[in-house]
């Protein structure tokens, strides 16, 4: 299993954060490897989908995400179902600094398919790819809800 893990402060309150992170239609505006979603529900709730269309080193995936847990505006928990029973799950954690201020955590669980050599075949694959661009996207996600 691959895990990264990053997180950022952004000068905004939790819930301009959450409103922003939240909503799969944003997700091309901060999200490195988001090229579409489809079957986005008007509301996200506990067991709410979507499909995820995700391209990484040119090849397009497309990923089922479940909504498993939801605290508003503090946690977020996705689960997502890939090719070939690939799985992985995705939390969001928000932290109230002060009035202005929002820690975002970020982390991602990913489990390619084929077990242990399937593992070893994901890391050569993907390498330190996944840490950079999630540091890339929460970089994004910075400047998007700073400059709303």
């Amino acid at each position: 299993m691959t895990r990264v893990q990053s997180a950022i402060e952004i000068g905004a309150p939790p819930e301009r954060v959450w409103a922003i992170v939240m909503d799969p239609e944003r997700l091309g505006d901060w999200v490195t490897i988001h090229r579409r979603v489809e079957g986005v529900p008007t509301r996200l709730t506990r067991g709410s989908t979507f499909e995820q269309t995700l391209n990484l080193r040119g090849a397009h995936l497309h990923v089922l995400w479940t909504v498993v847990d939801l605290e508003e505006p503090r946690r977020a928990v996705w689960e997502g179902q890939g090719p070939a029973h690939s799985r992985a799950s995705i939390v969001y954690e928000l932290q109230s600094l002060d009035e202005r201020r929002t820690r975002f955590q970020y982390t991602n669980e990913f489990k390619p398919p084929g077990g242990p050599l399937g593992a070893v075949a994901g890391r050569v694959l993907v390498g330190g790819l996944s840490q950079r661009e999630a540091q890339r996207s929460l970089q994004r996600l910075k400047q998007l809800v700073e400059s709303e």
